[in-house]
């Protein structure tokens, strides 16, 4: 640990400016704290019958109906995972292969641990795959969907997002789930970007499928979990083991999970408190740029407060390409960090391909920058974010 404190220390200065937030946020001091006692005092294997492999057993179990709790579910629909692609990956492969689901209906604009999958569906079990139409903003059109749903006699799942992860737009949940319903069909929703940011009620929710990462909500990395509705039918993907009720082989990181505990827990017992901010942030970062920076323009419904996630803005700065080119680069350079688009594809040459389908040729040309906020964020700190923007925008 003791080596990373310099450059802790050094992110931290007014300087360093973290607004990254939905690729991954900061853990918490307790979260930490609570894992590193996990590793320090409770290694034994959860599935060991002495005590030590009991004391585990009851903590992973315990931090499962604390889950459940909170979303109004049954423990019994709760599956550990690695984090979200994994429980993507699970629901889906499985849906097809155990439901018998020969048509999924999704968007061009979901994560692609939901478009590649349904992509390798397509060519391993010739389903058919429909990509409901989409409005100027990235917003399904729910029209089209029920046309879909309706001339298509086959076995359905409708994979689509709650929160995208790159815009920020919020679907009507409720409608789309009870859409489904009224055709027999099978609703998942890719819900990483949502769960320990909004509220939940599983049990009145439309919705079969959800998947969460608790990295998303200030916990550690390689730890999520798939809700999946009871008596769904769906059989394991991952075996060798009896974890997890038998549903996902392998033995559980503890650490992780009693961690993804503690940061469920403050997510959500403090999540009036933290929404309530981190949309002020939202707020004032969106107005004060449009007054430094009056030509800028924002991607899908980014800068609303009603029909975009709270916790992001996916902005377009009225740079030429030339200047674009050096535009993250200076960002990092003055110790800003944000995204280009997600951080699952920063690696690629390719653009986002969110914004590939909502944007002209000409739009596409200017820089578009995803800035996503925490409780760890200041107004100082934007203040010094768009300062630094307008004094690129003007050299």
């Amino acid at each position: 640990m003791a080596i990373f404190e310099p450059l802790l220390k050094r992110y931290r200065r007014m300087d360093k400016v973290y607004l990254d937030n939905a690729a991954t946020t900061q853990v918490r001091d307790e979260v930490i704290e609570k894992m590193q006692d996990a590793l320090a005092n409770c290694f034994g294997n959860p599935s060991s019958t002495h005590s030590f492999g009991r004391t585990a057993k009851t903590a992973i179990e315990k931090t499962r109906k604390t889950i459940a709790k909170y979303l109004n579910a049954h423990p019994s629909e709760i599956i550990f995972t690695s984090g979200g692609t994994e429980a993507d990956n699970m629901i889906l492969r499985c849906a097809v292969r155990d439901l018998g689901v020969t048509s999924i209906i999704t968007s061009k604009i979901e994560h692609h641990a939901v478009l590649h999958t349904v992509e390798e569906l397509e060519k391993e079990y010739n389903i058919k795959l429909h990509f409901v139409r989409l409005d100027a903003n990235g917003n399904p059109d729910v029209n089209h969907l029920e046309e879909l749903l309706k001339t298509d006699p086959s076995k359905k799942l409708v994979s689509l997002m709650h929160v995208n992860n790159e815009i920020g737009n919020l679907i009507d949940i409720d409608a789309i789930g009870l859409l489904c319903q009224n055709y027999n069909s099978l609703f998942h929703s890719d819900t990483v970007q949502s769960i320990g940011h909004f509220e939940w009620d599983a049990e009145k929710a439309p919705i079969d499928f959800m998947t969460a990462a608790a990295h998303k909500f200030h916990g550690p990395k390689g730890i999520g979990f798939a809700y999946i509705r009871k008596n769904s039918g769906l059989k394991p993907l991952i075996v060798g083991g009896s974890q997890e009720r038998g549903f996902r082989a392998g033995t559980e990181p503890f650490h992780n999970i009693v961690g993804l505990e503690e940061a469920f827990i403050a997510a959500y017992e403090n999540l009036s408190k933290e929404k309530a901010y981190v949309t002020e942030l939202k707020r004032y970062f969106v107005e004060k740029l449009k007054k430094e920076i009056p030509a800028v323009e924002f991607n899908g419904h980014s800068e609303s407060l009603e029909h975009s996630t709270y916790t992001l803005t996916n902005v377009r700065l009225p740079f030429d390409a030339q200047k674009s080119l050096m535009l993250l680069f200076h960002l990092d350079l003055k110790g800003i960090a944000c995204s280009k688009g997600s951080a699952c594809q920063s690696g690629s040459t390719k653009g986002s391909h969110v914004l590939q389908e909502l944007l002209t040729d000409d739009e596409l040309k200017k820089p578009s920058l995803r800035f996503s906020f925490s409780k760890y964020n200041t107004k100082e700190e934007l203040d010094y974010t768009i300062s630094v923007l307008k004094e690129f925008a003007e050299s």
